[in-house]
């Protein structure tokens, strides 16, 4: 008796533990050299979304693609999806959010100019671009 209220127990929690939404992620800049252009950025935030059925979007996948800012402004995924996913800087260091579950988000700020390719490192199809003048 005592080893099925153990279990139910264990089960409750687990269930519990990955019930959340409320998952958010964040990050420091991606690169910490000075930046290329005067300090005269906006420090807006520019909101790119992982929508519904984002696996099989490819170039559509993040929304908008590419997303073009300054330099000092910075990028928030939010996954709409039902599923997990990331956004991964292709090189592998820029920037990473690891698992964005559903209603999460990740930010990041950007304070060197330059083209910077990602991916979904979950369902490599998924691809976007930072575009950062």
């Amino acid at each position: 008796m005592q080893i099925r209220l153990v279990l139910v127990a264990v089960s409750l929690l687990s269930a519990a533990a990955c019930g959340s939404n409320t998952s958010s992620n964040s990050t420091t800049a991606p690169s910490t050299t000075t930046p290329t252009m005067p300090s005269t950025s906006t420090g807006q935030t520019t909101t790119v979304t992982i929508p519904v059925g984002a696996i099989g979007l490819t170039t559509t996948a993040y929304a908008p693609n590419p997303v073009n800012i300054r330099v000092g402004d910075s990028v928030n995924w939010v996954n709409n999806d039902s599923i997990a996913h990331t956004s991964t800087a292709n090189n592998g260091t820029t920037f990473n959010s690891g698992t964005i579950a559903p209603g999460g988000s990740f930010r990041a700020t950007f304070s060197t100019a330059g083209s910077f390719a990602y991916h979904c490192a979950f369902h490599p199809g998924m691809i976007g671009t930072v575009n950062v003048q």
